[in-house]
């Protein structure tokens, strides 16, 4: 939210509307399992006077935040509900099974879905993975949240299949993890409302996430360097040229003007020596 609960009389004088002037701020929603900080340091060091605010959001929420105004872009787990939201793929997630440290599967580095075939596998109803039916032995009933079913994989009721930044999320020190093979991965995207063109804030926020350094970042930040670049004055004190005065600067190579006075025919002195001129030594 933003927005200001001061008086009139605070706000400033040369303001023609009476109120203060709106400060741009960028609003970033993200689901469980996303850490935006590295994209976040990167902002405030690009932009520090944008001040750039986090939403902490469910992945129910996350596009209902974006359709609404709530969020001026959002990090989501891909598919994007609906054409009327923008989406771009960042990157794909590891899957993993969560069991208790004293499951077989712990013994091992990577397991494969067959090798589930056998167990109880959770399903909770915020499930990331898009998968209608996971493999193995279906719960009775659907946990309604991640959270509440990894507290049934510690109480020993089953497993439960999530991407690697949720299993992390809710680490427990009795509970351990392990590469899962043959099953969906789930992909995290930089969403907004879709437009013909992305507002500038938001294309800052693209170029960041995408690696684009400072110079090639579009949006309002790049307009703003290519503008005091076209104002920079150029430099003087060199003439055009090659940069030395005229007539200072060495012989052509071949000219037959050159440093050293050409030697006399028939004489008996050639070139002076020492800075001495070219005339015959005089006999004593």
């Amino acid at each position: 939210m933003t927005g200001t609960d001061a008086s009139p009389s605070d706000h400033a004088p040369d303001s023609p509307s009476g109120s203060a002037p709106e400060t741009p701020s960028f609003r970033l929603a993200y689901v469980p399992g996303v850490t935006p900080s590295k994209w976040v340091r990167i902002w405030n060091e690009r932009l520090p006077d944008v001040p750039l605010t986090l939403h902490a959001v469910t992945p129910a929420e996350a596009f209902g935040a974006l359709r609404e105004g709530a969020a001026d872009a959002g990090l989501v787990r891909l598919p994007v509900d609906g054409d009327d939201l923008s989406a771009i793929p960042l990157y794909t997630e590891t899957t993993v099974v969560v069991v208790p440290k004293d499951h077989l599967f712990a013994a091992v580095e990577e397991v494969s879905a067959e090798d589930l075939a056998e167990e109880l596998v959770l399903h909770p109803l915020d499930d990331t993975l898009g998968w209608e039916r996971p493999p193995g032995r279906p719960a009775f009933e659907r946990p309604a949240t991640t959270a509440d079913a990894i507290e049934l994989v510690a109480a020993g009721v089953g497993v439960l299949a999530v991407p690697q930044s949720l299993a992390r999320l809710h680490h427990r020190k009795d509970l351990t993890y392990r590469t899962l093979d043959g099953v969906p991965q789930s992909r995290v995207a930089l969403s907004w409302p879709a437009a013909d063109e992305a507002p500038d804030l938001v294309e800052e926020f693209i170029g960041i996430v995408r690696g684009r350094t400072v110079n090639s970042t579009r949006g309002r930040r790049a307009e703003e360097l290519k503008g005091r670049k076209e104002q920079k004055p150029a430099k003087s004190g060199k003439p055009a040229g090659t940069g030395k005065p005229a007539g200072t600067g060495k012989p052509a190579a071949g000219s037959r003007t050159s440093g050293r006075p050409a030697a006399r025919k028939g004489g008996t002195g050639g070139s002076a020596r020492g800075g001495r001129s070219g005339k015959p030594r005089r006999r004593s």
